[in-house]
């Protein structure tokens, strides 16, 4: 956020309902098709804010990439491009979901499931140990655990029995999907299948050398923003035939 700042952007990150400092109170797993509606609400808080019903730039990594494209699904007039990082489409061929999906009755019969220190190294580890430093990792664990010691299981319940809950041939936005070199949340040919279908010709395909999964906290994190600010920042097409 800091560093799209110094770009000159107007930088926001939001919280789903259920995780850090949104509320937690409500009878529910928090799953995709409500982090898409926390999406919209703010979305429309953020251009009320401003004043300027101007369509926002949108990035979403992980299960934040499958609200981000259901959002951008339902809502496109208030997106003008999309990125797309660490996402999944139908799961085929993630050996990720192929482990969690042996957990689904037991995520399936709790709204909420327990997080600590070690669940977060694992998110860095799993794929390919190394590919983000250690230190990096306590910092980001440290952050996680000052406001949250479990999570809703609803993103778990939709990638294991779901999927896909986004359809790409309904997402008519500027898209790019980001996949990092080593990320075991979803194949390459899950991904290109999922790009080919998108109908808007102003796509791109990502992929991001020395990267797993959490692609903003790895040692390429530069990489990254240079991605993501090149994308964001591509002028208009002057024609479109």
């Amino acid at each position: 956020m800091e560093y799209f700042a110094r770009q000159g952007y107007d930088t926001w990150c939001v919280d789903m309902e259920g995780y850090g400092r949104s509320t937690k109170d409500r009878d529910n797993n928090a799953p995709i098709s409500f982090g898409a509606d926390d999406c919209y609400a703010a979305a429309q808080y953020i251009q009320k804010l401003r004043g300027s019903n101007r369509p926002l730039l949108v990035y979403g990594i992980s299960s934040g990439a499958l609200r981000a494209a259901l959002f951008a699904e339902r809502h496109p007039e208030m997106v003008a491009r999309l990125a797309l990082d660490a996402h999944v489409w139908t799961g085929e061929g993630s050996p990720t979901l192929a482990e969690r999906r042996k957990r689904l009755p037991e995520f399936q019969a709790k709204n909420r499931r327990p997080i600590n220190r070690d669940f977060v190294f694992s998110i860095f580890n799993r794929d390919h140990p190394g590919t983000a430093e250690d230190s990096v990792i306590s910092a980001f664990a440290d952050a996680i655990l000052k406001l949250d010691d479990s999570v809703p299981t609803g993103t778990y319940v939709d990638m294991c029995s779901k999927l896909p809950v986004v359809n790409p041939e309904k997402i008519t936005v500027p898209t790019i999907i980001m996949r990092g070199q080593w990320d075991g949340i979803a194949s390459m040919d899950d991904l290109i299948e999922f790009f080919r279908r998108l109908p808007n010709p102003d796509k791109q395909f990502a992929v991001m050398p020395g990267i797993s999964h959490a692609s903003m906290q790895q040692k390429n994190y530069r990489l990254v923003q240079h991605i993501l600010l090149s994308f964001f920042s591509q002028p208009a097409p002057v024609y479109r035939g």
